[in-house]
C-alpha cells in the first residue's frame, strides 16, 4: 500500500494500491491505479493534524474518492462527469500535479485549469530554473504561447551562461559554466526526489528515500566543486569539462536551431489562428489581453505541448462556436498521429464532448466508466433501469405468491395432518431463505452457484437492487407579475450604435477587433417570445445586449420598452461579480475583512428589503438548488461556480421578471443543471433573449427541441405549441448587421462548419 500526503499542494491527501514488482515498462499515457482514495482538507486542518495518524487526517476533511478504480486507456479520449461540487477539478488537479501515486513522474501531464489563467503544469517553477527576464505580462502572445509549451527561454538561458563562459579570458571559464547549470539541474532533480520521497510509503517509500539521499549527497558534491578555487582544479579535470562544456552548448543548440524554432512558431500560430488571434493580435502584450484572451493564450500553450496525458478542464469557456468546433476538430485530430495523447475534458457543452470515446462519472466517491458517448449512455442507463425495476416487480410478485403458497399449504396441512404440504411448504420458504435472489449473472446467462459465487452456500444470490437515483436537479423559475395590457416588452426600430472614440480605444484594448457598431437593429420581443442571438466573437453581440438592458443608448433608431416591463438582465460576467462581492480586499490597516462575509441568504435579503420575508427568499434559493445551510451559512467565496449561477438567478427571478435577458448562462454550470435550465427556460412563461453559444441549449430553449431527433417528446412539444404558440427566432449578428436564421442554429453551424475545414486545412 503507497499513501501520499500532499501538504504543499495546499491539502490534497491521497493513497492508491499498488504492486511492489515491476511487471512491464510502464505506458505513460495510460494509469490504471487501485484503490484510490482522495480526501481534501484545509490548511489549518492539515497543519494542526500532524503527528495525529492518518485515518484522523482523512476524517478531518472532504472525501472525493474512496476505494475507487482511476483506469485510463492509452489514446481514448474521456469526458468527466459530475455534478458540482463532486470534486472533478480536484481529481483533475491530483492527476496533473502527480499527487497520486502510481503516476511516473516521467509522464508528461498538461493541463488548462478552469480557476487559473495561464496556469501551464509544464512550466512549473523549479528550485534552480530561472524565469525569462521579460516578464509574463510583457511577453507577446505567440512569445508567451511558445515559452509555456517549450521552456524555451530556459533553453537560451543555459546557452546564455555558456557561450558567455567559453568566450571568456578566464581560463577556467567553461569549467565554471558547466559546474554552474550541473548543480542547477541538480537542484530541480532533487526538488523531485523530495516530493517522491514525501508521497510514498512502504517499500517504494524506502527506496524513494534511499534515492533521495543519494541525490543530496551529489548536490553536495557539486556544491563543492563548484567552489573550488582556480588552484584546486588539475589540468586533467580542466581540459575534460572544457570539453564537456563545449559538447553540451552544441547539444543546446539543436534544441533552438531555425528549422526547428520556425516550425514551433508554424504550429503555434496554427493554432492561435483557431481559437480566433489574429496576426495582428498574436503580436499583442499578454497584459492587455482581457480574462478570456488570457484564457485562450492558455489553452493555446497546453495544446502546442508534446504530451502523454492532456487535461482540459472546461476549454469551451470564453470560446465563440468557431473556436469550439475548431478545438472539438483538432482534438479529434489528434488520434490519427502516433502516441495520440490521452485525454480527459471536463465541459458542459454536451455537443462539444460528443468528440469523447468513454465517458467516466464521478458519483458517491467512487468512479464509474462507460464506452461510448453521452446520448448512448444516458439511453443505455435509463433502459438498464428500467430492465431492473421490471425484473424486481415480477420477482417480488413471484415471492408475495410463494409467501401466500406457502401460508396456506401449512395451513392445510397443519389442520388435515397432510405432512407432503407441511414439507412442500417448508422446502419452498427454504427456497425464500436461503436461495432467493437474481437467477441471471451479470453477464445475462442463468445463474450459477459454483461460477457466479463460489464459496456461497446461505443467501447465496443478492436481491435485486434498482440503483438509488439522485435527486434529479430541478430549476423552478417564478411567475410573471401581471402585465395588465398587452404590447411588445421590448421594441427596437432601426436602431444604430457606434462607440465614441474614446470608448473605442477602451475597448479594443480587451476585446478581438471589430467594427464597434449595430446598423439599423429591428427587433420587437413579446411575451412568451424566444429570442436567440448567435455569432461570433466580435459581431456586435454585447452591444445589442447592452441596449437592450438600457446599459447604452443608441446613436440612432428609436428603442420602447413596455411601461410596466420588468426585465431580469445575467451578465456573462455575473459569476466574477458574485466573487468579488463576497471576497471583498482586507481592511489595510488591520488586514481582515472589513464586514461579515456574505451569503447567498444575505445577499438576496439585502436585494429585497423587506419585500420577501425569509422563509419566501429560503423557498426561492432553495428551488434554485441553495437549499437550508448552504444558503445560509456558507460564504459566496467558498460557492462554486454553479451555485453562484443559481444565485444570481434568484436575484433576478424574485421580482418575477416578463423578460430574461441572459448572455452566457450556462458558464460554470453541470451538464445536468444546464438540461435543468433547458428545461425550464423552454416552458417558462415570460419571454427569453438568449446570447449563447452553446448549441445544444440553445436549440432546447429557443427552437423548442425535446431532443435532437424528431421523436414522441418532439411530437409532445408541437401539441403544447398549438395551444399556447410561441415565437421562436435565431438571429444571426456578423459585424453589426442581424439577420434572420430560417434554418436555426443548424444552420449557423454548418456555416460556420466550412470556416473550420479551411483553418483545419491551412
Amino acid at each position: 500500500m503507497t499513501s501520499m500526503e500532499a501538504e504543499s499542494v495546499a491539502t490534497i491527501l491521497c493513497t492508491s494500491k499498488q504492486t511492489r514488482f515491476n511487471i512491464a515498462t510502464p505506458n505513460y499515457r495510460e494509469l490504471d491505479i487501485e484503490s484510490l482514495s482522495i480526501v481534501v482538507t484545509s490548511g489549518a486542518q492539515s497543519t494542526t493534524a500532524k503527528g495525529r495518524g492518518k485515518s484522523k487526517v482523512r476524517s478531518e476533511g472532504t472525501e472525493i474518492l474512496s476505494n475507487a478504480k482511476l483506469r485510463l486507456k492509452a489514446g481514448q479520449r474521456y469526458a468527466l462527469l459530475g455534478r458540482n461540487g463532486t470534486g472533478k477539478s480536484t481529481l483533475l488537479k491530483a492527476i496533473a500535479e502527480k499527487l497520486i501515486p502510481g503516476i511516473p513522474e516521467e509522464t508528461r501531464i498538461a493541463i488548462l485549469q478552469q480557476t487559473e489563467v495561464g496556469d501551464v503544469r509544464a512550466n512549473e517553477a523549479l528550485p534552480g530554473s530561472s524565469s525569462s527576464p521579460k516578464a509574463n505580462g510583457e511577453r507577446l502572445v505567440i512569445e508567451e504561447v511558445i515559452e509555456k509549451a517549450t521552456a524555451r527561454s530556459e533553453v537560451k538561458r543555459e546557452i546564455d551562461i555558456l557561450t558567455n563562459a567559453i568566450g571568456s579570458a578566464d581560463p577556467c571559464g567553461s569549467l565554471r559554466g558547466l559546474r554552474q547549470l550541473r548543480y542547477q539541474r541538480l537542484q530541480r532533480e532533487l526538488f523531485l526526489k523530495d516530493k517522491d520521497a514525501r508521497l510514498r510509503s512502504g517499500t517504494r517509500g524506502m527506496q524513494a528515500r534511499k534515492a533521495l539521499i543519494a541525490k543530496e549527497k551529489e548536490v553536495a558534491a557539486m556544491q563543492a566543486q563548484h567552489s573550488q578555487s582556480d588552484e584546486e582544479i588539475s589540468p586533467e579535470v580542466l581540459a575534460r569539462e572544457t570539453s564537456e562544456a563545449v559538447d553540451m552548448l552544441a547539444e543546446l543548440e539543436l534544441q533552438v536551431e531555425p528549422t526547428k524554432v520556425a516550425e514551433t512558431e508554424s504550429r503555434a500560430k496554427r493554432i492561435l489562428g483557431g481559437l480566433g488571434f489574429s496576426e495582428e493580435y498574436m503580436q499583442k502584450p499578454v497584459s492587455s489581453l482581457s480574462g478570456g484572451w488570457k484564457m485562450r493564450t492558455a489553452l493555446a500553450a497546453v495544446l502546442l505541448q508534446d504530451t502523454d496525458i492532456l487535461i482540459l478542464d472546461e476549454p469551451t469557456n470564453f470560446l465563440d462556436l468557431l473556436g469550439i468546433m475548431w478545438l472539438q476538430n483538432y482534438l479529434a485530430s489528434l488520434a490519427d498521429g502516433d502516441n495520440a495523447p490521452t485525454l480527459i475534458i471536463v465541459s458542459h457543452d454536451r455537443d462539444f464532448i460528443s468528440l469523447c470515446t468513454d465517458i467516466l462519472i464521478i458519483k458517491d466517491k467512487a468512479l464509474t466508466y462507460f464506452h461510448g458517448d453521452l446520448p448512448v449512455y444516458e439511453a443505455s442507463r435509463a433502459e438498464k433501469r428500467l430492465h431492473i425495476t421490471k425484473m424486481k416487480e415480477a420477482k417480488e410478485k413471484q415471492k408475495d405468491h410463494m409467501e401466500k403458497t406457502i401460508a396456506r399449504n401449512m395451513k392445510e396441512g397443519r389442520a388435515k395432518d397432510d405432512q407432503n404440504k407441511i414439507r412442500q411448504a417448508k422446502s419452498r420458504q427454504k427456497k425464500l431463505d436461503d436461495r432467493w435472489g437474481l437467477e441471471v449473472s451479470s453477464q445475462g446467462n442463468r445463474f450459477k452457484l459454483n461460477r457466479d459465487l463460489v464459496g456461497f452456500h446461505l443467501t447465496s444470490r443478492a436481491e435485486i437492487e434498482v440503483e438509488v437515483e439522485d435527486r434529479p436537479v430541478s430549476l423552478v423559475l417564478t411567475a410573471t407579475a401581471d402585465l395588465r395590457f398587452p404590447g411588445p416588452l421590448l421594441s427596437l426600430e432601426k436602431v444604430t450604435f457606434r462607440y465614441k472614440s474614446t470608448l473605442g480605444k477602451q475597448t479594443k484594448a480587451s476585446a478581438a477587433p471589430s467594427s464597434f457598431t449595430l446598423g439599423e437593429i429591428t427587433l420587437s420581443v413579446h411575451m412568451g417570445d424566444r429570442i436567440g442571438i448567435v455569432g461570433l466573437n466580435g459581431g456586435g453581440k454585447s452591444t445589442l445586449v447592452k441596449l437592450l438592458v438600457e446599459e447604452a443608448k443608441p446613436t440612432s433608431g428609436t428603442m420602447m420598452t413596455h411601461p410596466r416591463l420588468k426585465l431580469g438582465y445575467y451578465s456573462q460576467h455575473a459569476v466574477d461579480d458574485l466573487r468579488s462581492l463576497g471576497c471583498p480586499p482586507p481592511d489595510d490597516s488591520t488586514g481582515e475583512s472589513p464586514e461579515a462575509p456574505l451569503t447567498a441568504l444575505s445577499l438576496l435579503t439585502r436585494d429585497v428589503a423587506g419585500a420577501l420575508d425569509e422563509g419566501a427568499v429560503r423557498g426561492l434559493l432553495g428551488s434554485l438548488g441553495l437549499p437550508g445551510r448552504l444558503a445560509s451559512d456558507v460564504p459566496l467565496c467558498k460557492l462554486s461556480g454553479g451555485q453562484l449561477v443559481r444565485l444570481q438567478l434568484a436575484r433576478l427571478l424574485w421580482r418575477r421578471p416578463h423578460c430574461l435577458v441572459l448572455d452566457e448562462p450556462t458558464t460554470h454550470l453541470d451538464y445536468e443543471t444546464v438540461a435543468a435550465l433547458r428545461d425550464a427556460l423552454r416552458d417558462w412563461e415570460g419571454a427569453v433573449v438568449l446570447v449563447s453559444h452553446d448549441r445544444w441549449f440553445v436549440r432546447g430553449v429557443v427552437e423548442g427541441l425535446v431532443q435532437d431527433e424528431d421523436g414522441p417528446d418532439a411530437e409532445e412539444e408541437d401539441e403544447e405549441e398549438r395551444e399556447r404558440p410561441r415565437r421562436r427566432v435565431v438571429y444571426r449578428l456578423r459585424a453589426g448587421q442581424m439577420t434572420v436564421l430560417k434554418g436555426g442554429v443548424g444552420e449557423f453551424e454548418e456555416g460556420v462548419g466550412k470556416r473550420v475545414r479551411k483553418l483545419m486545412n491551412l
